[in-house]
């Protein structure tokens, strides 16, 4: 007897730059600023059903602010363009550029700064409380 068992896999999400969602733009609250007051744009590619993974690319202009990823939120990204610093709360900073790539783990307090205008792709992972 031969047996047969039906898998029906989701379909790939495919995408490209010109099938992006709308353009966000805002600027870092004031009271987590630095430097500079630089403007962002976030163009989402994907975000799922729940809310809880999204990506797309991002740009922004030089200036620092401070960030801090709650303890269910990281975030891996990409440089395609430009330069930026991030620098942990005891002054460790690591710097990067087109090629270069990076996660940003949960938990994760610092600054952010924008060195050179950077367009990066993202991918942000944020667990959603348990109902």
């Amino acid at each position: 007897m031969t047996s047969s068992t039906s898998h029906t896999s989701p379909a790939l999400i495919t995408f490209s730059p010109d099938q992006a969602g709308e353009a966000v733009f805002d600027h870092p609250a004031e009271a987590r600023r630095v430097s500079g007051n630089p403007q962002r744009m976030t163009r989402p590619f994907y975000t799922d059903a729940l809310g809880e993974f999204d990506c797309g690319e991002w740009t922004c202009e030089p200036g620092a602010w401070r960030i801090a990823f709650g303890a269910h939120r990281q975030e891996y990204f990409s440089v395609i363009e430009g330069r930026i610093r991030i620098s942990d709360l005891d002054g460790n900073a690591s710097e990067f550029g087109p090629g270069d790539a990076c996660v940003i783990p949960a938990g994760f307090e610092g600054v952010f700064e924008v060195i050179e205008p950077v367009r990066k792709h993202f991918v942000m992972f944020e667990r959603k409380a348990a109902a």
